[in-house]
């Protein structure tokens, strides 16, 4: 799934996305479920694009921290497969859902087995195994987090990456819905550690505070077959990491996944904190961040951004 173009006008690139999003700025919804996001400002916008040998492209408030929410599902699901390996595919699927986030109704329908990662459910499944890779309990759930706090640091070549510890509590507050859909597969034996433990480590990864320039550091390894191209350090296998895109593809916005491949044409993982990350294959990553949301939980302006910077990149997967 490699991308073959010529070298890219960057200045005139960055240019014309910031052109295309400016009369959009602040459109959406903030994400206001969760008190800590209802705080945030609708007319923040930063992009960061970031390539092999240390190259970095920004525009607007891309070294601004903002909360990851479901970004860190992907980088949960490369630790979990580094760890347990396909024996996480015994209790995760990999179909796309066509619902809701966090809609529980295939749930019963498919005996508590989600239909994949990257959805609620499918998240709380995937920590419930990493928690469980770690020692299990309360003590598997610090472990898990620790050490996938660690990994961000290494791979953003940044140490100030923290867990945002209010926005984890406003999380596990609201919670009651991740709750009933950890309690819900527990009930069909997909559950291996006590629901509030896997979900203490659900809430602080979803709750890691990073930058658009960041996050597009930290996922680069996943542009280029799992490893890291500065470093040279392999992150997950080339199999694991294109099945990691594949799924991206398919299931990466839930319900809004199919209209985001028809318009953007690369891997993606959006975030009800208004960030997107998507990944071009043998090119980069690029991390987008605005904090207002369609209906189905992706950020307006960030679409927008990622449609120009394709165009004027010609990125797409499809050609």
């Amino acid at each position: 799934m490699s991308v073959e173009n010529p070298a890219v006008d960057w200045g005139q690139a960055l240019a014309s996305i910031e052109s295309a999003v400016n009369p959009h700025i602040g459109s959406g919804k903030v994400a206001d479920y969760i008190p800590a996001l209802a705080r945030v400002d609708p007319n923040k916008f930063g992009l960061a694009v970031a390539l092999d040998g240390g190259e970095m492209h920004a525009l607007g408030d891309a070294d601004e921290s903002f909360s990851m929410q479901s970004i860190s599902k992907i980088f949960t699901l490369a630790l979990t497969l580094k760890q347990i390996g396909d024996d996480l595919w015994e209790r995760v699927g990999q179909e796309p859902s066509g619902s809701p986030f966090n809609s529980i109704v295939q749930l019963e329908v498919e005996q508590g087995i989600p239909r994949n990662p990257l959805i609620n459910a499918g998240a709380i499944a995937t920590t419930d195994s990493l928690v469980s890779a770690y020692g299990g309990g309360e003590a598997g759930a610090d472990k898990a987090i620790a050490d996938l706090l660690q990994l961000f640091r290494r791979l953003s070549q940044d140490d100030s990456i923290a867990i945002d510890l209010n926005v984890a509590r406003s999380e596990s507050d609201t919670g009651s819905r991740n709750r009933a859909l950890g309690h819900f597969m527990a009930s069909f034996g997909n559950m291996t550690n006590p629901v509030e433990a896997a979900l203490s480590a659900y809430f602080r990864h979803c709750s890691l505070a990073i930058s658009c320039r960041q996050l597009a550091r930290a996922a680069l390894f996943l542009a280029f077959d799992g490893t890291d191209p500065e470093t040279g350090e392999q992150i997950i296998t080339k199999r694991r990491c294109r099945g990691i895109l594949a799924v991206m593809m398919s299931s990466g916005h839930y319900d809004n996944s199919g209209e985001f491949a028809y318009r953007i044409g690369l891997p993606g993982k959006s975030g009800v904190g208004g960030g997107i990350l998507a990944v071009a294959p043998d090119q980069g990553t690029i991390a987008v961040w605005s904090p207002g949301l369609n209906q189905a939980g992706t950020s307006m302006v960030g679409s927008l951004a990622l449609g120009e910077l394709v165009k004027q990149t010609g990125w797409s997967v499809f050609g």
